[in-house]
């Protein structure tokens, strides 16, 4: 059975061409059939924002890479150069490290993102439902979860924030702790600090407050997180009662000042407010700082966390390899293992068949003097003595099966055993 991997992703194409080749899921059960019916013994695709890539076996007198080419040309994007360098092909080892290092997350855009192993998972779960898969690429699909569960539990890849709105929340547990019932204060209609709100959101920030000059954004802001749009007139006034306000307003001047701080962290009795300002120019006067109970951060020093985070993450990314590589080995010699299988019991049955034959004549020139009792004796022991032998004889030819499956001149040996003691199919 051959196993292939062909697709391309964000590093060898553009968003262009991955739309073109991008499948919904609606389409996949279609598709997969397709590939079937085209010689695949299974397949899986998985189509995401960044990647469109097809997994597939085929027996060995077929060639995979002919029926991902003949899939293709049916294809939306057909006029793509299949065997140009937009395009990727992994077989058997090459093609389990690249699924293992996906699961992992080590081959996305952004290192360590938790989305790509619930979408390999996902496009697994159609394949099985339609039954595209059942074998050696579902061994190894089902492998690669466990593999991209072990990299996150055994390294710190997945823990450090590498984008501006969530290194904010980082930083504001950092300051309270748990963000449970927190209560946050949205001035503005940035981007970035819709993004950030709804990481807070997400992390249990209950009661959320949004100021806009215009009221009609403020009210559809506040929906996306059940929030409460206010006045922007009243932001200031209420903000005794916020724990941490996002500033990404596009006024031209400062709509918190120090002196306005200093009169909230009054109201609030010194209890800690977290103002994260990821407007330019800047919304909140940055000698607010000085102020104690004051924590404002702006996008330099959130920029900075995520620069920092993305070396650190660099460096898990070199633990998590060497796990990928590890699992790699282990899944090959798990799979020459189950190849030498049918040698082994091949092998087995041999010798028992020689065994049985050969007991079966020594019973026949057995003295007929013997009561039955001494035959049964005699029997039970040629049985236990014989089977004994046998088990010693066989130990060393199925311990050097088991031994050199995984090794680079394995199949060799495995051909090399099988003519030996006459084993040919």
């Amino acid at each position: 059975m051959k196993l292939l991997l062909t697709g391309l992703s964000h590093k060898t194409a553009s968003v262009d061409l991955r739309e073109k080749l991008a499948l919904r899921e609606t389409e996949l059960p279609d598709a997969l059939h397709e590939l079937q019916n085209l010689g695949a013994s299974e397949a899986m695709i998985l189509s995401t924002c960044n990647r469109v890539e097809i997994a597939l076996t085929s027996p060995d007198q077929t060639e995979p890479r002919t029926i991902v080419e003949r899939f293709l040309q049916n294809s939306p994007g057909s006029a793509t150069d299949f065997g140009g360098p937009l395009f990727y092909h992994y077989e058997a080892r090459d093609a389990i490290r690249h699924l293992f290092r996906v699961a992992a997350s080590l081959d996305s855009m952004v290192v360590g993102e938790p989305q790509v192993l619930g979408q390999l998972k996902s496009a697994y779960a159609i394949a099985k439902n339609e039954g595209a898969v059942g074998g050696l690429l579902e061994q190894v699909l089902t492998r690669s979860f466990s593999v991209g569960k072990r990299v996150r539990t055994e390294t710190g890849i997945g823990q450090m924030a590498v984008s501006v709105s969530y290194a904010a929340v980082e930083l504001a547990r950092t300051i309270f702790g748990s963000l449970k019932g927190r209560s946050v204060m949205i001035v503005g209609s940035g981007k970035m600090g819709e993004l950030a709100a709804k990481h807070l959101h997400r992390s249990g920030a209950k009661r959320i407050f949004v100021a806009n000059r215009t009221w009609e954004r403020a009210e559809e802001m506040a929906a996306l997180f059940k929030g409460q749009a206010v006045e922007y007139t009243r932001f200031v006034s209420m903000l005794p009662e916020i724990d941490i306000v996002i500033a990404s307003s596009a006024a031209p001047h400062y709509i918190l000042t120090k002196d306005d701080m200093q009169r909230v962290i009054a109201a609030r009795k010194n209890k800690p407010i977290y103002l994260i300002d990821i407007a330019v120019p800047r919304n909140i006067e940055p000698s607010v700082n000085e102020i104690e109970g004051v924590f404002r951060k702006d996008i330099d020093d959130l920029e900075g966390v995520v620069n920092a985070n993305i070396k650190e993450r660099s460096k898990q990314a070199e633990q998590a390899e060497a796990i990928v590589a590890d699992e790699v080995e282990r899944m090959i010699s798990r799979l020459k293992l189950e190849e030498v299988t049918p040698t082994i019991v091949s092998l087995q049955e041999q010798f028992e068949n020689i065994r049985s034959t050969e007991v079966s004549r020594a019973l026949r020139r057995l003295p007929d003097s013997l009561t039955a009792d001494q035959q049964r004796q005699v029997v039970a022991q040629m049985d236990a003595m014989t089977k004994s032998i046998v088990n010693k004889i066989a130990h060393l030819p199925i311990s050097a099966l088991r031994t050199n499956a995984g090794q680079p001149d394995g199949d060799q040996f495995l051909d090399a055993i099988r003519k030996v003691f006459h084993l040919q199919d």
